[in-house]
């Protein structure tokens, strides 16, 4: 199995309330894909509780079954519309993490 997990820091010029209508945009449409990707077995997306000691926004923990699985996810056509849609265009930074487990 491999764990993806990714760190996204939102546009600065974003306004609090924008910010909170984006992460909840994100949330539901990763969240959303959940048996809709072969192979993706559970994905959360983690907007609230974030303390000041912070540097990102948004995190989303998800795990696969298998690297191939993986390499599926970033190219299924809905987690495409997703990153699209709802992620990139308010997004600055991105870091990911992917490791088998």
């Amino acid at each position: 199995m491999v764990k993806h997990i990714i760190l996204w820091t939102l546009k600065p010029e974003l306004t609090e309330e924008e910010k909170k209508i984006v992460k909840e945009g994100i949330k539901a449409g990763l969240e959303g894909l959940k048996g809709k990707v072969p192979g993706l077995l559970d994905i959360k997306v983690h907007i609230d509780g974030r303390l000041s000691s912070s540097n990102a926004d948004v995190m989303l923990d998800s795990t696969l079954e298998s690297p191939e699985a993986l390499k599926g996810y970033a190219q299924h056509p809905e987690h495409l519309a997703v990153a699209n849609g709802k992620v990139r265009p308010y997004t600055v930074t991105r870091s990911c993490l992917d490791f088998e487990i």
